[in-house]
């Protein structure tokens, strides 16, 4: 049993974490400030002796004794990071430097939840651990891009210079279960205009494509670079290399979902990438890992969960 941190413990990633962790026989701290995350997503684990909760803000620093710390907290959809850019950047910059003074001090190992999205609008395709990227740094995804790029250097000049032991994954779009409906991303709005009877609305010309990896493959991963030796840093890609463009996941979800949707389009937004698939080889080399569920299994998931929760909303 390790005493575990997971900060963002309570956001669509960090709920199924801590539920897989605390399956797994660990004692569990989670951390939210509730921005994006909800009780309702751990409520379940309440009452647990090996799981706690507290609501704190990591850009603020925190003194807990714990063995290992997964650092997830920032808001990840568009929407809501650019509501508040400034405070996005805190949460990801002063977040790493409050996470990594703790691990220092209570000698923790210490996972870095970064993204995809470090590869900016990718010039190599699919996207490996050595592409330094193509990000715009002052544009209104940059907050997130650029707060992310700078946790990664900090947890590796924390690694080098105090000895710390830090992994990094570059998580690529997940999804399921435990989305919020209201995060603007491409699946959970697909499905809810879906649900609700509205036309799915595509950004673009539609054949920008993106790579979907459902969230119980990417906790596993997650699980597999934290228990992996010490030695074994990353960046590794953590997401699901089958590539689709956004009229093909549009037309899966009006088929699954038994709708009569049509489709409308806008224009693309600024700085939203063309393309986006990982190189998942360092993954299966390092961590025997690679992705299970299919596009259409997922999604059958993921709709049974948004029926649920539209409806008792």
């Amino acid at each position: 049993m390790n005493k575990v941190l997971v900060t963002g413990g309570a956001g669509f990633l960090g709920s199924h974490l801590c539920d897989r962790l605390i399956a797994r026989g660990d004692d569990v701290l989670c951390v939210d400030n509730f921005y994006t995350g909800n009780k309702r997503n751990v409520a379940h684990l309440i009452g647990n002796p090996s799981f706690d909760i507290m609501r704190h803000d990591v850009c603020w620093p925190l003194y807990v004794e714990v063995e290992r710390i997964f650092n997830l907290a920032c808001p990840a959809s568009p929407i809501h990071y650019q509501n508040d850019p400034v405070q996005t950047t805190k949460t990801s910059v002063h977040g790493a430097i409050n996470m990594l003074g703790l691990a220092k001090r209570v000698k923790a190992r210490i996972l870095q939840a970064s993204t995809s999205e470090v590869y900016g609008d990718p010039a190599v395709h699919p996207q490996t651990e050595d592409y330094w990227g193509n990000v715009n740094p002052i544009g209104i995804r940059s907050c997130y891009d650029e707060g992310k790029r700078c946790a990664e250097t900090l947890f590796f000049d924390y690694h080098r210079q105090h000895g710390l032991e830090v992994k990094v994954m570059r998580i690529f779009n997940t999804y399921g279960p435990r989305m919020h409906p209201e995060d603007g991303r491409v699946v959970s709005n697909f499905i809810v205009q879906a649900l609700r009877g509205q036309d799915l609305t595509i950004y673009g010309d539609g054949m920008q494509t993106r790579s979907f990896c459902y969230v119980d493959d990417l906790v596993d991963g997650m699980i597999r670079l934290m228990d992996s030796p010490a030695d074994f840093t990353g960046p590794v890609n953590i997401g699901n290399p089958g590539e689709f463009t956004m009229i093909e996941l549009a037309e899966t979800v009006i088929r699954l979902t038994g709708t009569s949707a049509k489709l409308v389009f806008q224009p693309l937004p600024q700085d939203d990438p063309k393309q986006r698939c990982p190189d998942n080889s360092l993954a299966k080399e390092k961590l025997n890992w690679q992705p299970k569920v299919s596009l259409e299994d997922g999604l059958k998931e993921t709709i049974a969960y948004f029926r649920s929760t539209l409806t008792n909303d």
